[in-house]
């Protein structure tokens, strides 16, 4: 009966060790939805459009693979990759590429950054945050300016902040 109690218990301790090993292994994130990617897309081109520029807004997942894509009438072909760049580069940094731009003109150790393939250090890449967990991010190609890409994106972050929570 002793050796069975005995049994039963190592028994009880190696399933519950065994138990914590798993979830230690196992990673819950959250992630972003095509809804969500469509609506970011969207309200970035249309808050662009607004202020006179044709731009094209890529939405990216926490892992940078693209979500969503809007092109404006009339922006340049060239928007596509710099919009897809700016995102993928975002949602890699957890960072505004304007930051990281800005950072890398004032720290020569940061300047190498342009040497990573795919990184493209202009304003326009905005990071898409639940908290503070990254589960994306959206790039803004086209506007006259970095600046005014970035602008773009943050007015469209703000008309879905309430689905961010």
């Amino acid at each position: 009966m002793r050796t069975i109690k005995s049994l039963s218990i190592i028994a009880l301790l190696t399933a519950s060790s065994f138990a914590t090993a798993q979830t230690s292994v196992i990673r819950s994130e959250k992630n972003m939805s095509l809804e969500l990617a469509n609506q970011i897309a969207t309200a970035s081109v249309a808050a662009c459009a607004a202020n006179g520029y044709a731009v094209t807004a890529t939405v990216v997942d926490r892992a940078g693979s693209t979500r969503a894509v809007q092109r404006a009438d009339n922006a340049g072909p060239h928007t596509l990759a710099a919009s897809l760049q700016k995102a993928w580069t975002s949602a890699s940094a957890k960072n505004t590429t304007l930051a990281m731009m800005e950072g890398a003109q004032k720290n020569p150790a940061a300047a190498n950054l342009v040497n990573i393939p795919g990184y493209l250090l202009l304003g326009g890449g905005v990071p898409v945050k639940v908290g503070n967990e990254v589960i994306g991010a959206v790039g803004v190609g086209g506007a006259p300016g970095g600046n005014l890409d970035e602008q773009c994106a943050m007015t469209a972050l703000d008309k879905v902040k309430e689905l961010l929570k």
